[in-house]
């Protein structure tokens, strides 16, 4: 019954707002042109992951950089529980809360070559995200091409 009641005060401590961000990963950014390799765990994918089950599809444009840059922040800035924290001209950093908890993902993208947008999505904290990662970056892209189709 005790370790029952202390689960309850850890959830307690997320629901209020104490623990569910996680500190912000000191690796975030561009490091010689690359994001930051994903970690062990299971709770992140990026296109430039060596690993294939962390490894996902870069986005891809037709044209010019600046217009699928604006279509990828209009995406991202009309996505649920999404904050845009840094959008600079090849570097786009967001955030995504979960609906419950409030715990943050942290999404970048980079702009490398004409053509294509390297992706990371990794959660700040815990193990496993049971395929959220994934499943977000693949929302992006689907709601990316179609912006890109109708622009």
């Amino acid at each position: 019954m005790k370790q029952w009641r202390g689960g309850l005060a850890a959830i307690a401590i997320l629901i209020a707002g104490g623990c569910s961000e996680g500190p912000s990963p000191m690796s975030l950014g561009v490091n010689q042109g690359q994001l930051a390799p994903c970690p062990d765990s299971p709770n992140c994918v990026s296109s430039q992951a060596a690993d294939e089950n962390r490894w996902v599809h870069p986005l891809r444009y037709q044209g010019e950089r600046a217009r699928a840059r604006a279509q990828l922040l209009a995406v991202l800035d009309g996505m649920d529980r999404a904050e845009i924290v840094q959008a600079d001209e090849s570097y786009i950093h967001a955030q995504f809360r979960s609906a419950v908890f409030g715990f943050v993902d942290d999404v970048e993208f980079l702009f490398d070559s004409p053509g294509f947008i390297q992706v990371r999505s990794a959660a700040r904290i815990g193990y496993y995200d049971f395929g959220v990662n994934r499943e977000r970056v693949e929302r992006i892209r689907v709601r990316f091409a179609e912006a890109m189709e109708e622009s």
